[in-house]
């Protein structure tokens, strides 16, 4: 009898378009990720394009998930506004009722939740923050999945409140050795390099680990790896991760069924 296939979850931020603005090419990224975290109007999207996005996951079979942000659309969510961890909680909550509600009325839905930049950033350390987020989830919906950043506050704020937490990596971002994102205002925290971007990955999931820009690996499980969808080469890149991660014996599947 085959040995069963390992499994990973390939997954892409999209839906990063506002109007006639469109970031990034989403038709061409759902066709290699298998699951994809839509912008929900707060630092990207809008009815329209939260729709759209939504109704084609569904023609091609990729789970989605609420992108969640601060109210930052001129900063696309990167920038830290001075919010109360209640104050984050509901906008969580909005934000996550808004993408329920779309999914719907395409046909889809919503199987989970990932923050978005700069609030994504504190709440990989702010425990306060990480709750607030992980107790919006559990009050929307508890059924949920919190797509949170490995090694960080967001996976014990998850754990805490209950919910099934996806522990995910970025292909395309570099580490620090305290576990922590590199500051993308610093020289090589985006990794542009799509061949090194992939090597990162296979030794990270070959040796079960954060691998930092010093060389050290941090032991963490590994369910999700994440492409940017608003780079320049994100199709390219994505393409190749998946490509590559196929050649390993890895089966691309959703965490969270589509």
């Amino acid at each position: 009898m085959a040995p069963t296939p390992r499994t990973i979850d390939l997954n892409a931020d999209l839906g990063e378009g506002f109007g006639r603005w469109r970031i990034g090419d989403d038709d061409a990224m759902l066709d290699i990720v298998t699951s994809a975290n839509v912008a929900c109007g707060f630092h990207a999207g809008d009815p329209d394009i939260m729709a759209t996005t939504f109704a084609r996951a569904k023609e091609k079979g990729v789970a989605v998930g609420a992108h969640v942000a601060f109210p930052d659309l001129a900063g696309f969510g990167r920038r830290a506004l001075p919010m109360t961890a209640r104050e984050i909680e509901r906008a969580v909550a909005y934000q996550l009722g808004a993408a329920q509600a779309l999914a719907g009325l395409s046909g889809h839905r919503i199987t989970h939740v990932k923050a978005h930049g700069a609030l994504a950033n504190i709440a990989e350390r702010d425990a306060d923050v990480a709750n607030a987020i992980a107790c919006a989830v559990r009050g929307v919906d508890p059924s949920l999945t919190l797509l949170a950043i490995a090694l960080s506050e967001q996976t014990r704020a998850g754990a805490r409140a209950g919910l099934r937490v996806i522990n995910e990596i970025f292909a395309d971002r570099a580490y620090v050795d305290d576990g922590r994102l590199q500051q993308r205002s610093q020289e090589g925290a985006v990794i542009e390099d799509i061949e090194r971007a992939c090597d990162r990955v296979r030794d990270m999931l070959a040796n079960g680990g954060l691998r930092t820009v010093s060389g050290k690996l941090l032991p963490t499980p590994i369910d999700s790896i994440c492409v940017h969808g608003d780079a320049p080469l994100a199709v390219e890149m994505a393409r190749r991760l998946r490509g590559s991660l196929e050649r390993d014996g890895w089966a691309l599947r959703a965490f969270a069924g589509a």
